[in-house]
């Protein structure tokens, strides 16, 4: 497959413009927000491409990019949004508008599997083995065409998972549930923020 991968420094292009539906995916240097850093946000349009925004830690100043994740009107599609959210909020202060996760998606849909890794939603929706060996390699510095690759194949097939699954979820019944459970992410994420980790439900 020949993959459409353009890195960008710091922001976004002034002159990008997207469509309605963009695939949105992040790399951080850990998984601890209070320690560990978030070094790129990929986006893909759904056409094998991916613009790859490598942020300046320094002062994560991306203006474009805030524009996007915040434009109401654009639908973000996340693979366990939850974690790409607590990230974008911690350094870029921000809680991204029109979110939708597949993770989320997979767990009501697909009550006839318990794996919904983004690894198995790829081989079921497009017969892809897709390779994490790359996970936890090291963002934080100079990145190589391998990684640039990992990259984009992370957010590259959201659009097809996301509308698979969407067709699911209508014709059992539950996409009416799904809407109004993914409603409730940012204040997941604020919970996470605010250390509330367990989950609250419990008794």
């Amino acid at each position: 497959m020949n993959l459409d991968i353009k890195l960008h420094k710091d922001d976004l292009p002034d002159e990008m413009i997207f469509s309605d539906k963009i695939a949105v995916d992040c790399e951080f240097t850990g998984l601890n927000v209070n320690r560990d850093a978030l070094c790129l946000v990929q986006i893909s349009t759904g056409k094998n491409d991916a613009h790859i925004i490598q942020l300046n830690r320094e002062n994560y100043r991306a203006p474009n990019l805030k524009d996007l994740l915040l434009n109401k009107n654009i639908n973000k599609i996340f693979h366990f949004a939850r974690a790409d959210l607590l990230f974008i909020k911690k350094h870029l202060g921000i809680n991204v508008e029109n979110v939708n996760c597949t993770k989320i998606m997979s767990k009501i849909a697909r009550s006839y599997s318990d794996k919904h890794g983004l690894k198995d939603l790829v081989k079921e929706f497009t017969n892809t083995d897709l390779s994490k060996s790359l996970q936890s390699s090291d963002f934080g510095g100079d990145l190589t065409d391998k990684q640039l690759q990992y990259c984009a194949k992370d957010v590259i097939y959201l659009h097809k998972i996301y509308e698979s699954l969407k067709n699911i979820l209508i014709r059992e019944k539950r996409f009416d549930l799904y809407s109004e459970t993914v409603k409730f992410i940012n204040t997941r994420v604020n919970l996470d923020i605010s250390s509330f980790n367990e989950d609250i439900w419990s008794h």
